[in-house]
């Protein structure tokens, strides 16, 4: 979910392209790479996917007759973020589609939801034992218990189903949290990169989860996944609205993928007014212009996505591939630095470079990016207990040691830090909490 923006592209029939971090027409595994050299010989970066948000961009194959007129965006205005929204080259009605529920209704409640609260949560207790009683009440199977699947859902729908992927689960754990008087927020969550094949379709899995203010007690953390949880990866508060957005730009790549351009693209509309610096509204708003051979469009939409957000990788991937099958050698080249630079800031790249060169017995190579990523991601232990490893391999047993030690401390700090976590899968207390 979260929020950052998260990618995937359509695996057009007998085409092969390779535009970066998040997908490639290909039927071998997900790469990360921005040349299909590179993408036959890295190996897929470390992760699992369950309960993890799910935004997908897609790409079509652009025929070579293409590069023949292909200019780029150096001739012509950047078409304008209204005009993108309004979709008139898509033929597609301003009007709203019913399928799709307002945004009031993402995170209503129904009787039977308040029914359950009432059953299961004092609401005259204070702030910590409701916020037990609740998890407890969720979580448990005699009471409710959760399923994960991929589908987003409103509040209400996840109620209903008991399934979900986690926008699904955060959106009703926050309904119903506030409902009882609890201090709910979303939050994105800067897991290491991860990806799914679905449908022929490559998708780079993020995640969302809810973070609950208890005042003086502190901030708990409420995640459906706490498999793959953990303490030290940085968490964002979020506004609802930026919430809403994820939820609108899940649904418009569903529908988008199902070939229901319109409601696609009202959906994109909705997350854009939601919050207009959501980068991935506007990447999958440029696939969908390209996948009905509008490229102008979706340049303009790439362009855009990286003027909200200038770190945007999926973004500045889409362009390499864009440009790439137009002709446009010179600005594929120039998004593909782009991209390499930016990767190379992502300390969990730079870890998987060094578990590779570690494999390899570079070490200095190794040492090099786990340094870099350390003083990035700190409290990382595994990252300290490789450097270890490095060090020893290299001979120097005093560096080792340290490193290693230092290992154990963080460690230690992550499951005292794992406190403040409240996961899906404790079993509910023998007597009431």
């Amino acid at each position: 979910m979260i929020g950052l923006a998260a990618g995937a592209r359509w695996l057009g029939p007998g085409n092969v392209v390779d535009t970066g971090m998040v997908m490639t027409p290909r039927p071998s595994g997900p790469c990360e790479s921005v040349t299909a050299a590179q993408a036959r010989t890295l190996p897929r970066l470390t992760g699992t996917s369950i309960g993890r948000l799910r935004a997908f961009l897609t790409f079509l194959v652009v025929p070579a007759v293409a590069c023949l007129s292909w200019r780029g965006n150096l001739d012509r205005p950047r078409i304008a973020p209204d005009e993108l929204l309004a979709g008139a080259p898509l033929g597609v009605a301003v009007g709203s589609p019913g399928s799709v529920v307002e945004e009031q209704k993402v995170l209503a409640l129904t009787p039977e939801m308040r029914e359950f609260l009432d059953a299961h949560v004092d609401r005259r207790a204070g702030a910590e034992l409701k916020l037990k009683q609740l998890v407890f009440a969720i979580v448990d199977a005699r009471t409710f218990g959760v399923a994960y699947d991929d589908r987003t859902r409103t509040a209400a729908e996840t109620f209903r189903a008991r399934r979900g992927n986690c926008l699904s689960f955060s959106n009703m754990f926050a309904a119903m949290a506030r409902d009882v008087g609890l201090r709910a927020e979303f939050q994105e969550v800067d897991t290491p990169p991860d990806w799914t094949l679905d449908n022929e379709t490559y998708v780079l899995n993020q995640h969302v989860d809810v973070r609950v203010d208890l005042g003086l007690a502190g901030t708990k953390v409420v995640d459906f996944n706490m498999a793959d949880f953990r303490s030290t990866y940085e968490m964002t508060r979020i506004s609802d609205g930026r919430a809403f957005a994820h939820f609108y730009n899940n649904i418009g790549v569903e529908r988008m993928l199902s070939g229901d351009a319109a409601t696609a693209l009202w959906c994109f509309r909705r997350a854009a007014a939601a919050d207009s610096r959501f980068s991935p509204t506007w990447t999958n708003l440029g696939t969908l212009y390209l996948r009905n051979a509008h490229h102008a469009h979706a340049e303009a939409a790439y362009l855009q996505a990286l003027e909200v957000n200038d770190s945007d990788l999926v973004a500045m991937s889409d362009l390499v591939g864009l440009y790439d099958q137009l002709g446009d050698r010179a600005l594929a080249e120039v998004y593909r630095r782009r991209v390499i630079r930016q990767r190379l800031l992502n300390p969990y790249y730079r870890c998987e470079l060094a578990r590779r060169a570690y494999a390899a017995h570079r070490y200095d190579e190794a040492v090099g990016h786990l340094k870099f990523a350390i003083r990035q991601r700190p409290r990382e232990d595994g990252w300290y207990r490789l450097l270890g490893l490095c060090y020893r391999e290299k001979g120097d047993e005093r560096k080792a040691r340290r490193w290693l030690a230092r290992a154990e401390e963080v460690a230690a700090a992550n499951v005292d830090n794992l406190g403040n976590s409240l996961p899906s899968s404790l079993p509910k207390p023998a007597s009431p909490p």
